[in-house]
């Protein structure tokens, strides 16, 4: 054994496998479709509270997918090692918003992309794809459900708010109904006809009605 052999070493021959300007390129536009993707999923955020560290999260995601294939792409053997050291990794948080999946696979599939050199796939694919989710999860509908909290004094009360409830909108059902001494409260699904909602005023009126409460209703959780 020589004493060049000592330090001959089959990791520095994989410095040179990805160039520094392919490097340097994949990484910028890693990092501009990451931010292209913290602004969509910024302006179609419909939950509670706004989490900015997801978004950061989205960006550094694109960016990290894209390092690991490249490594992977320029070598077999550690594309199966790599394999191996993944498949142990365990995530426990958990996704609150479903769309918030959508948008973590977008991330890690415009990573892949990128980095295997498909790079008008990932440009247009990821423009197309923030567009679509643009236009539809901002759409806003009439149909979406609401939620209407009444507390009422009484049966009879409670009567005339549910019929002018039924009169005023295209569907009311009854989800839930509290009763105490002298109090009823009533929680129900509506849809409005025409997405006015100064019906609400009104029906705080009526005699016995002691409050009305409308609040957006996503299918799991009142907002």
């Amino acid at each position: 054994m020589t004493f060049n052999d000592i330090f001959k070493s089959s990791f520095l021959e994989n410095i040179s496998s990805v160039s520094i300007f392919d490097m340097m390129l994949a990484l910028a536009l890693a990092f501009g479709l990451g931010l292209f993707i913290f602004f969509v999923y910024k302006k179609t955020y419909q939950g509670v509270m706004y989490s900015s560290g997801f978004g950061v999260t989205l960006i550094a995601l694109v960016m990290i997918t894209t390092v690991v294939i490249l490594a992977v792409t320029s070598n077999v053997v550690l594309s199966l090692g790599m394999v191996g050291a993944l498949s142990i990794v365990r995530f426990r948080t958990a996704i609150k918003e479903p769309l918030d999946i959508a948008f973590l696979f977008w991330a890690i599939a415009e990573g892949i992309v990128l980095a295997a050199g498909m790079i008008p796939l990932a440009v247009i694919g990821g423009v197309v794809i923030g567009l679509l989710l643009l236009v539809f999860v901002n759409k806003k509908s009439a149909y979406n459900p609401y939620i209407a909290v009444l507390q009422c004094n009484g049966h009879e009360a409670e009567q005339q708010a549910v019929q002018y409830l039924e009169a005023q909108t295209r569907r009311c059902v009854v989800k839930s109904k509290s009763a105490q001494k002298g109090v009823v409260e009533l929680n129900l699904e509506v849809r409005l006809k025409d997405g006015n909602t100064d019906f609400i005023n009104t029906l705080s009126e009526i005699k016995g009605v002691r409050s009305a409460v409308l609040v957006s209703y996503d299918g799991g959780c009142m907002g």
